[in-house]
């Protein structure tokens, strides 16, 4: 589910929970035992090798008693721990335990000594966890991801790792480190957003041969190429700089130039017809030596050029002359993109809020967690514990697009939508991959993407570029932001071509 071409839907646990009873006479754990089988048989070939389960009290525990069922008729070794009370696990949980013990397995109280493990499969706890795992549950989860970094073999997660809130992406203390983990009936935000893809390893969805979206319709998504389909067209042969928008970029404070040359610059290379700078500071150089194509002014000979769409925010301070400044481009009629201390200035002035209400054009926000705190009145602790929750709020609140940055980006619209990127990597946390970001938001815009579709595209590609300069031997440790805009061209170009 990283950075694959189609846009796969997401569903918190009480939107899978109303799922599962509209599918409640359909043999549901019986397929996710059978999944989890099969995908465990492609990862461990060995004949007769040695498979430790863990299966947990509830309906997580039933989808390991079926998979432990089933790898026994394929003649693994199969030893099962059970945690918990034969005579309190669920209906369909103590069914599959039935089968399983009726067909020769064997319930264990605790991990055998001295075995090495070709494969650990977690089905302690799924999606339903709302609290610190811990006593017995802990100890398991220790010694399970303990054995398989001993013996190097893979580590699947049922549904979801143990410990981890499928929803939030929050850990609920220790947590299963997952090597894969499949998702059953359909993704969780929580796989794809803040701890969750340090703890999930690649991850597969076992649909179950449900019609998720039929039966429920899902307000949150992934980000693919799929989504862009409409917007991705060459351009005509008989087109001009004008034909393809001038991008405005508000920033440059004394000191933090180079943030404005960096978004400039990737407007430009993402393809924005002009780009204008207006840089606060009044020392500042008037022209960019790297990339002489860049127009630099002093802010007030900006807010007066043809944009067609501006960024405020990059290498802004949080000055009396940069509020001005901003309460100016806030009357613009023009899509407006606020990032960085843009935020910050937001986040301090009332009136400067009012002005954004007031907008009629598209307004955007692009905060890190921190920023999104400001925002929220409140701290980064609570951004983090609910990633989802906290862009819906940034959004509603400023009537805005809002993405929230961070691994697992969240891109949210006022109307409730929302939509978790997963294309990026740690080489993406450094100085100056925000405003990159920014330049890329507003290059799209000012050639008349619309607002939604300019945010998901950038998001998207700014971290399909990062991976690339990845794969190319190019970090993560030491990826600079400059070296993502290259890459970010080459990308979306070849999108482009393939979207025909």
């Amino acid at each position: 589910m990283k950075t694959g071409t189609r846009s796969e839907p997401l569903y918190r646990s009480d939107a899978l929970r109303s799922i599962e009873m509209l599918a409640s006479g359909q043999p549901l754990m019986q397929r996710a035992g059978l999944a989890a089988a099969d995908l465990a048989t492609s990862l461990c070939r060995l004949q007769g090798a040695a498979v430790l389960i863990l299966a947990g009290p509830g309906n997580n525990g039933g989808d390991a008693f079926v998979a432990a069922r089933h790898l026994r008729e394929r003649r693994f070794a199969v030893s099962l721990v059970f945690a918990g009370e034969v005579g309190r696990l669920p209906p369909d949980a103590a069914a599959a335990c039935k089968r399983f013990l009726d067909d020769g397995g064997t319930l264990l109280d605790s991990i055998p000594a001295g075995q090495r493990w070709a494969m650990i499969i977690d089905g302690l706890f799924g999606i339903g966890l709302q609290r610190p795992i811990a006593g017995r549950y802990g100890e398991l989860v220790l010694a399970a991801n303990t054995l398989a970094a001993r013996d190097r073999c893979p580590l699947l997660a049922l549904d979801c790792p143990s410990g981890l809130d499928a929803d939030t992406g929050k850990l609920w203390g220790t947590t299963i480190r997952a090597s894969h983990t499949i998702s059953f009936i359909a993704g969780k935000p929580g796989l794809l957003t803040g701890d969750g893809p340090d703890h999930c390893g690649a991850i597969s969805v076992a649909s179950l041969d449900l019609d998720t979206e039929r039966l429920v319709k899902a307000t949150a998504r992934t980000v693919a190429v799929d989504l862009l389909r409409d917007h991705l067209r060459p351009r005509a042969r008989n087109s001009h700089k004008g034909s393809n928008g001038a991008a405005g970029i508000l920033g440059g404070a004394a000191s933090m130039v180079g943030a404005a040359f960096l978004a400039g610059r990737a407007a430009l290379r993402l393809g924005s017809g002009r780009v204008y700078l207006g840089l606060i500071d009044r020392q500042a150089p008037v022209i960019d030596p790297l990339q002489p194509e860049l127009m630099l002014r002093q802010p007030e000979a900006l807010l007066a050029a043809p944009l067609t769409a501006l960024a405020c925010g990059p290498g802004m301070d949080g000055s009396d002359e940069a509020r001005e400044w901003l309460r100016r481009a806030c009357a613009l009629p023009l899509p407006l993109l606020l990032d960085a201390d843009a935020l910050n200035l937001l986040a301090a002035t009332p009136e400067l809020r009012q002005a954004l209400l007031a907008r009629a054009a598209p307004t955007l926000l692009s905060p890190h967690p921190t920023e999104a705190a400001r925002l929220l009145d409140c701290d980064t602790a609570t951004v983090q514990a609910d990633r989802p929750r906290a862009a819906g709020e940034v959004a509603a609140r400023y009537r805005a697009l809002t993405v929230l940055k961070g691994c697992g980006s969240i891109v949210a619209a006022p109307d409730g939508e929302w939509f978790v990127n997963g294309s990026g990597n740690p080489g993406l946390a450094t100085a100056g991959t925000g405003d990159v970001l920014s330049g890329f938001i507003v290059a799209l815009l000012a050639q008349g993407w619309p607002a939604l579709e300019a945010m998901l595209a950038a998001v998207h590609l700014h971290g399909v570029a990062a991976d690339e300069r990845v794969a190319a031997g190019c970090g993560p440790v030491g990826l600079a932001a400059g070296e993502i805009i290259d890459s970010a061209r080459s990308v979306f170009n070849r999108w482009i071509i393939r979207g025909r």
